[in-house]
């Protein structure tokens, strides 16, 4: 019965991760087709559609960590999540000044996109952290 439930919230997290990664590469690929062209009125849309990779990217990438915190309850969970936040940010923080993947050029609101990304998922995790455990004292 063990194995059984294992096998469940393996399959589950491999699930909702390939959603998210499919829910990235959307995303992404509707910012730089759809809405970055016709979305060019003044600077600060211009901003946020530029830096909208990052900051999804970051996000959801860091959600990819928070999803089997939640599920599996591992003892140090909520540094898991800081630590893949953290790693998450560093990375697109070094794409961002080495160019070194998808970045052609240096943008600081591609940082600042990445750094804001990565909080919300941790803020997320802190959220439905709490909610879960809120749930469990209830019943």
């Amino acid at each position: 019965m063990k194995q059984r439930v294992e096998m469940r919230s393996i399959i589950k997290i491999i699930g909702i991760n390939l959603t998210l990664f499919i829910f990235l590469v959307g995303l992404i690929y509707i910012n730089k087709t759809f809405v970055r062209p016709t979305i060019t009125e003044n600077h600060i849309t211009q901003i946020l559609t530029g830096s909208f990779p990052n900051f999804i990217a970051a996000f959801l990438i860091s959600l990819c960590a928070v999803n089997p915190v939640l599920i599996r309850r591992p003892r140090f969970g909520r540094l898991i999540v800081y630590l893949g936040s953290l790693f998450t940010m560093l990375v697109l923080i070094l794409d961002e000044l080495e160019s070194i993947g998808a970045s052609k050029q240096f943008d600081i609101n591609d940082i600042v996109g990445s750094i804001f990304g990565s909080l919300l998922a941790i803020l997320t995790y802190e959220y439905l952290n709490y909610r879960q455990k809120r749930t469990f004292v209830d019943n």
